[in-house]
């Protein structure tokens, strides 16, 4: 099964049903209840995490209309400011809404963590550095671990890129692939960045989409598969994969993914989750609302939404070195 290509079916369909609207019905309203209900029932039908959040979605409804109803007609900012505030119940991440003048965003999900990542220590790492696709790389400690900061999937990644990357650590004891700060992008190079850690294809996951309004209408579980041919190169020495609160998305299910490859330790604090893939809807208004439709699980069929936990748990606290940098050093040294 390709998921990217589930996504883009699902994209599509989305894009034919706001666009197939004749020239009498593109029409915007502001009215402020008729956006709020709207903007409601696309989160209560076709959102993927009501039922795990927590919250009480129907009371979400009652106090928003509430507020909408004395909201004065016409204050576009005042109305995307409630519209914002009503998705922001969902602390998720996944979740924005968009418009001519803003995008809305939500930050609760790491506000109250630990940030586990500093840049100017980083630097103290991370020089002389090469830059492969999205990937950019070095050897540290002397030149016995390699080092891979990964800043973004969304940046491209090569089977190329990975060849000379592992040929240039080919006499490192073990290696470090760094995804704090990583808030996501493309799930393929996810796939591509893991396929060196395994030697035969296997399961790491579980997809399903929504099916139906109802909270619980969602297709069969659907496995998500890693393959070794992606990578023309192995690793099967030691590799530490660091995380943070904000390694989210694409960066959490890589995260997920790497518990299930050899010789592998996660190093840092919980990641993210964002364990849903994301869609977008129009509301009456013309503002475009992004939220999660798709469900991910790992391979024990566990919900990902939440972030992982890492194998070491550390925070960073000294000023002069990057701590969980310097623990992955020690773990690599250890397993040798």
């Amino acid at each position: 099964m390709n998921i990217r290509r589930t996504f883009l079916y699902l994209m599509t369909v989305v894009s034919l049903l706001t666009s197939c609207r004749s020239k009498e019905e593109m029409t915007f309203s502001m009215d402020p209840e008729e956006n709020i209900e709207a903007l409601w029932q696309i989160i209560d039908t076709r959102y993927c995490y009501v039922e795990n959040k927590g919250i009480n979605w129907s009371a979400i409804h009652d106090e928003y209309i509430e507020k909408a109803q004395s909201l004065k007609k016409g204050d576009q900012m005042a109305l995307f400011d409630l519209c914002a505030g009503m998705l922001d119940s969902l602390r998720d991440g996944h979740v924005n809404l968009y418009s001519s003048f803003d995008r809305s965003y939500n930050t609760a999900w790491y506000d109250s963590f630990p940030a586990n990542y500093n840049a100017t220590l980083q630097a103290l790492y991370l020089h002389d550095y090469r830059i492969a696709g999205g990937l950019y790389y070095c050897t540290i400690d002397s030149g016995k671990v390699g080092y891979i900061y990964y800043p973004s999937f969304s940046s491209s990644i090569s089977s190329a890129n990975l060849y000379w990357i592992f040929t240039t650590f080919k006499d490192c004891k073990g290696l470090i692939i760094d995804v704090r700060n990583n808030g996501g992008g493309d799930l393929n190079n996810a796939y591509k960045l893991a396929a060196p850690f395994f030697t035969d294809n296997q399961t790491v996951g579980y997809w399903q989409h929504k099916t139906g309004t109802g909270h619980h209408d969602f297709s069969e579980l659907e496995a998500m598969n890693v393959d070794t041919a992606l990578s023309s190169v192995k690793w099967l020495r030691p590799v530490a994969v660091l995380c943070n609160r904000r390694s989210y998305s694409a960066a959490n299910f890589f995260v997920s993914i790497m518990r299930y490859a050899p010789h592998t330790a996660l190093i840092g604090g919980i990641s993210g989750g964002g364990g849903g893939m994301p869609m977008s809807y129009e509301i009456p208004c013309g503002w475009m609302v992004r939220f999660s439709s798709v469900r991910m699980y790992d391979r024990d069929k566990k919900d990902i939404e939440q972030g992982i936990e890492p194998d070491i748990l550390i925070t960073m606290k000294s000023t002069d070195q990057d701590d969980i940098i310097e623990r992955a050093i020690t773990w690599i040294k250890e397993n040798k």
